[in-house]
């Protein structure tokens, strides 16, 4: 295993200007070394970590990184620059700049190394070193922690330790006892306390890696006590970086903090004993908390990760001020899938967008499903199907025409949950499970009084307004028993029923029937223009929100289907299949303009793109945005503008090519779609074949764990 940081991996005297460039110059000497393969696809995954969050900290740092399928190895580059660079730190530029690189699939141990290393960046003994070395060598070594000497003196305390283990011998006087050693496998909690004693048998919670140590429980009286939860969306930095801050701001002010740091090298729960006898809790976040509900009831401060570097003494003064006053933090609540990820300073209209996407996310198997029935049903035994009796009082077992009522009455009753769905799990992303019976009365409701698609959209909003206000009214312990199964039920379903049925449902009804007599009268000019906007929503993000948002308006027509929203659903299929198709055959007739790994996604962009899974191309346009989704786009567009002029419809919401045959105008259909990969694939390799061909090395297969594809376009 090579060594983290070589001499060849530092520059202290880093020209560039901006952070784009000086990620670009240290990521160059990496690509030298060998253990970047892909410099573009390098660089495209560390500038969406920067996109996510800027990277620079108090105190003169910047740390770009990222986990890339593109690097080989865990490795470091180092620059110091005389200017400063911005990296976004609300003090100002950064004279020292991090560029850490770890593979997709990095192991536990040296992203221990590069934990610990962030958590020493807080040291300003260490910081200080870097700054005044004159050698590369040097530079690297103290980075290392194998510089002679460097562990020794109390002026290194903050050296990283090295990757054989050995550990800093402890300053031969202190007033105050020790702060225990730290190396790549284990980062104690500094505090107050003593160490355990060395005969006391390990505690089996004790997380690895750079995860705080902690203390075992003493009936003892103790200091204020606070736990706390540190994450970032890498797992690499900021996340060890902050917990590194709090620690040392709870020993200052004479407060035990013990962290739980839930990032890539691993995540071991807290001892349950020691978040029951806290007296307070920390959450400094860029991704939800795992287990949150475990410190349910306790005062607790909830902020971004950048908080618990920047401001870890005032959280702590704020968590103890909580506590004084009794303030306790509101039930908390595991976040629904579509918030995963989700930037705890997220503005209203994100989090909106992210909420609509829960509910999104729950309908699609329901559209499939039922879509799917009900468009075989019509193929089976055509369009007077839906006039048949029930099947449960009349079906003859040998003609085809019982098998297709069968069919379509079991799709219409599963698209029948479609709205109540939607309704449910919207409310759900907002409040969690209570808000789950108001969304659901509240989205069959707008079936009811046909307020359909849009009727859904906004039950589900106010069922999780209205639960979260009834969460905020402080209520007597005796009563918060029966709170989620008796009382929020009763109360927000009253509510949410009632402005549905008498506020708002007539005229959001009559919004809808505005709409769906739109979409029937659409033709010529108007149905191609409506065509290209679709197209290039479906193309733009590539399974993301606006995508999601052209495939649920599309679906949402075919509640009550016309010739109209008919043509929609067609298009928006057409488009959504282009992305991935046009990469597959880019990567077929172009393959030396690919990589290695992306000619392989190629074999299996054919299959995706073929069955309507737009994610399929995610991995060709992580690694080339500027290319490949302005050429997806193109594609879109086209092909929607032509399913749109041919008059193409589709009863099926879901299917590729394998529904063709429930198509109408399944030709001129085929045609568009062709049309619109040739665009998308004869755009992709002009615009890489203007940039220079990417290195040799070839890179590194995509990691198991990403393989999976998201559901649905």
């Amino acid at each position: 295993m090579s060594e983290l940081i070589t001499a060849e991996l530092v520059d202290l005297d880093l020209s560039a200007e901006t952070k784009e460039a000086a990620a670009r110059s240290l990521a160059e000497r990496m690509a030298a070394s060998g253990r970047v393969t892909d410099l573009e696809g390098f660089l495209a995954d560390v500038a969406a970590r920067e996109a996510q969050m800027p990277t620079g900290l108090d105190g003169g740092i910047g740390i770009p990184h990222c986990r890339s399928e593109h690097v080989t190895e865990p490795t470091l580059a180092f620059g110091r620059s005389a200017a400063g660079i911005d990296f976004g730190a609300p003090d100002g530029p950064a004279d020292l700049i991090f560029l850490i690189a770890a593979p997709a699939g990095g192991d536990a141990d040296h992203l221990s190394i590069l934990s610990t290393l962030a958590r020493h960046l807080m040291d300003e003994t260490f910081t200080g070193a870097l700054r005044s070395a004159t050698a590369p060598e040097r530079t690297a070594a103290l980075i290392r922690g194998d510089e002679p000497g460097a562990a020794e003196a109390d002026a290194e305390p903050g050296a990283v330790v090295a990757e054989s283990g050995a550990e800093p011998e402890p300053p031969a006087q202190a007033a105050e006892p020790a702060e225990p050693d730290r190396d790549a496998q284990s980062v104690a909690v500094p505090g107050p306390t003593a160490a355990p004693d060395p005969t006391t048998p390990p505690n089996p919670t004790t997380p690895p890696g750079p995860m705080a140590e902690p203390t075992p429980f003493t009936a003892t009286p103790t200091p204020f006590r606070i736990v706390a939860i540190t994450s970032c969306p890498t797992g690499i930095a900021h996340t060890y970086m902050a917990a590194e801050s709090l620690e040392k701001a709870g020993q200052a002010a004479g407060v035990e903090v013990f962290v739980e740091t839930q990032g890539s090298a691993g995540f071991q729960r807290l001892d349950p004993q020691l978040i029951a006898d806290a007296d307070g809790v920390i959450f400094a976040h860029d991704v939800e908390v795992r287990e949150k509900e475990r410190f349910a009831g306790k005062p607790t401060v909830d902020v971004g990760v950048k908080a618990g570097i920047n401001r870890a003494a005032e959280l702590i003064a704020e968590v103890r001020q909580k506590a004084a006053h009794g303030e306790t933090g509101a039930p908390a609540r595991a976040a629904a899938p579509m918030d995963k990820g989700a930037d705890t300073g997220d503005n209203f209209a994100t989090r909106l967008r992210k909420w609509l996407m829960t509910g999104v996310s729950y309908m699609v198997p329901f559209v499939a499903a039922g879509g799917l029935l009900i468009a075989l049903a019509f193929a089976i035994g055509g369009y007077t199907v839906n006039k048949a009796p029930s099947v449960a009082e009349h079906f003859l077992w040998t003609e085809s025409a019982s098998w297709a009522a069968l069919l379509f009455q079991i799709g219409s009753v599963a698209f029948g949950f479609l709205v109540p769905v939607l309704a449910g799990f919207i409310a759900y992303g907002m409040a969690d499970r209570p808000g789950l019976v108001p969304g659901f009365v509240g989205g069959a409701i707008a079936l009811t009084i046909n307020a359909g698609f849009l009727g859904g959209l906004i039950a589900g909003l106010l069922a999780g307004a209205v639960v979260m206000a009834i969460q905020r009214v402080r209520i007597p312990p005796v009563l918060r028993g029966i709170m989620p199964v008796v009382v929020i039920p009763l109360i927000s379903s009253a509510i949410v029923g009632f402005l549905m049925f008498l506020v708002i449902g007539k005229p959001i009804a009559a919004l809808q029937k505005g709409l769906t007599d739109w979409l029937s009268g659409l033709t010529g000019a108007n149905a191609i223009i409506l065509g290209v906007l679709l197209g290039l929503m479906m193309c733009f993000d590539l399974g993301g929100p606006l995508n999601k948002v052209a495939y649920a308006f599309a679906v949402g027509g075919l509640a009550n289907p016309n010739e109209g929203s008919l043509k929609v659903m067609a298009a928006v299929m057409a488009a959504g299949m282009v992305p991935p198709l046009a990469m597959a055959l880019a990567t077929t007739v172009r393959g030396r303009l690919f990589t290695k790994a992306e000619r392989e996604n190629g074999k299996a962009a054919w299959v995706l793109g073929a069955s309507f899974i737009t994610e399929g191309a995610i991995p060709f346009a992580a690694a080339d945005p500027l290319r490949v989704i302005p050429s997806a786009m193109a594609g879109g567009a086209v092909t929607g503008a032509l399913s749109m002029a041919f008059g193409c419809t589709l009863r099926a919401p879901h299917g590729g090519i394998f529904v063709v045959p429930l198509i109408g105008q399944p030709f001129l259909y085929l045609l568009a779609i062709a049309a619109g990969t040739g665009v998308s694939t004869a755009l992709v390799i002009l615009l890489k074949g203007l940039r220079k061909p990417p290195p040799t090395h070839p890179a590194p297969a995509p990691a198991d764990d990403e393989a999976g594809v998201p559901i649905a376009a």
